[in-house]
């Protein structure tokens, strides 16, 4: 087991970190970069993502992290949808809607994980332990 002290420790945030950062790349894309809709709504979601994660750990509750990280969740099923979109929009290749599909699938998989884990764990506030991935 291994503890996290702050969200930046949190494996889950980093991976919404990198698929939020790889977001904001494609979407500075050619004819992406000019659906103001599209671009906002998927780069917004991406932030809500990592914003929940961090603002839900410095609530220093179980409950309240928990609720923030079905938010994440959510946010992630969002992605999701919008990457579809932005696909048929022909705004991403197959490789790169493959490339984000699969990073929003195994965040939204380890987010999953880390509420499950939070629902079973007597640890509450920034006691949290962790099974290390490694």
């Amino acid at each position: 087991m291994s503890t996290f002290r702050r969200f930046e420790d949190i494996e889950a945030w980093q991976l919404a970190r990198a698929l939020t950062n790889r977001i904001y790349d494609v979407t500075s894309e050619s004819s992406f970069s000019r659906d103001y809709g599209l671009r906002d709504q998927i780069r917004r979601a991406g932030i809500s993502i990592v914003s929940n994660i961090a603002e839900g750990y410095e609530r220093d509750g179980d409950r309240e992290f928990t609720q923030f990280l079905f938010v994440a969740k959510g946010s992630c099923g969002e992605v999701r949808a919008q990457l579809y979109l932005a696909h048929d929009r022909k705004y991403l290749s197959d490789d790169q809607f493959q490339e984000l599909y699969t990073r929003a699938v195994e965040l939204s998989r380890v987010i999953a994980g880390l509420i499950r884990y939070l629902q079973q764990s007597e640890l509450t506030g920034r006691k949290y332990k962790v099974a290390s991935r490694d």
